[in-house]
C-alpha cells in the first residue's frame, strides 16, 4: 500500500523539506531576522512576494519561516511542528501575499516583528538558491549582505570621528575589516555602518562597542 508523504517527510542534506530555496533558505531568513531583533518575538507577520507568495504552503515555506523565528536551524526536525510550538510559546504569526515591486527576487519575504518589550523590528531578505540568503533591508535601512563573511551593523551617532572611533577599536583588537559601508538616511541623527570582518567578533569586543556613547545599537550577523 502506498504511503502518503508530506513535504516534511523528505529530508535533504542539512535541511528539512523538499526545497533548499523554499525551506532551508526560509528558515535561515527567519532565524536571522529573530537574531537581528535581539529580543524575544511575540508577534510576526510574513509578507510574501513572488514565488514565496504562490507556493509557501505547498513547499513548507510557512513552517520554515516560523521555525526560523523560533531559532531553529534548517535541519531541525521541529520545523515540522513549528506552528504548534509557536502557539505553545505564545508567538502569534500570520502570512500575507504582497507585491514588493518588480525589482525584488521572487523568493523575497519582509518580516515584521513585534517584540516582547513592545518595540518593533523589520527585516527583508530573499532566498537565492541552495539554501543561501541575502538580506536587503533592516528596519528601513537598505542592505546587501549575503553572509559570505561575518559582519556587525552599527547605529552610530552622526558626529565627527564616531566611525573612526569604532574602526580604531577593531584595529586595536586585531580585527581586519574586509568591507565597510555607511548609510545615513535623510534627516537621521545616526549613521548606519556595516562592517564585514575576516572572523566573527568576540563577545568582549561587542560589549566594548555597546559601551561607547556614540553607538546606539550593534547587531552581529554570523556567516551564513
Amino acid at each position: 500500500m502506498a504511503k502518503d508523504y508530506s513535504v516534511f517527510d523528505v529530508v535533504g542534506p542539512n535541511m528539512i523539506g523538499p526545497s533548499s530555496s523554499h525551506t532551508a533558505g526560509a528558515a535561515r531568513l527567519g532565524k536571522t531576522a529573530s537574531k537581528i531583533a535581539g529580543k524575544p518575538v511575540k508577534e510576526v507577520k510574513f509578507l510574501l512576494h513572488g514565488s514565496f507568495a504562490e507556493t509557501y504552503k505547498g513547499h513548507g515555506t510557512d513552517k520554515a519561516l516560523v521555525g526560523g523565528i523560533l531559532g531553529f536551524n534548517p535541519d531541525d526536525a521541529r520545523i515540522r511542528n513549528s506552528f504548534d510550538i509557536a502557539k505553545e510559546q505564545g508567538v502569534k504569526f500570520e502570512f500575507e501575499k504582497v507585491d514588493l515591486g518588480d525589482f525584488e527576487h521572487p523568493n523575497t519575504v519582509k518580516i515584521e516583528m513585534i517584540l516582547e518589550d513592545g518595540s518593533t523590528s523589520t527585516v527583508k531578505g530573499a532566498s537565492i538558491g541552495g539554501g543561501n540568503i541575502i538580506l536587503t533591508e533592516m528596519d528601513g535601512l537598505s542592505l546587501n549582505f549575503n553572509g559570505s563573511r561575518p559582519a556587525v551593523i552599527l547605529e552610530v551617532k552622526d558626529i565627527p570621528g564616531a566611525v573612526s572611533f569604532v574602526t580604531g577599536l577593531l584595529a586595536h583588537n586585531n580585527k581586519n575589516i574586509e568591507m565597510m559601508s555607511t548609510n545615513r538616511p535623510a534627516g537621521s541623527k545616526y549613521t548606519f555602518v556595516t562592517i564585514e570582518t575576516d572572523n566573527a567578533l568576540e563577545t568582549d569586543i561587542l560589549e566594548q562597542l555597546k559601551k561607547f556613547e556614540v553607538v546606539a545599537k550593534a547587531v552581529v550577523l554570523d556567516k551564513f
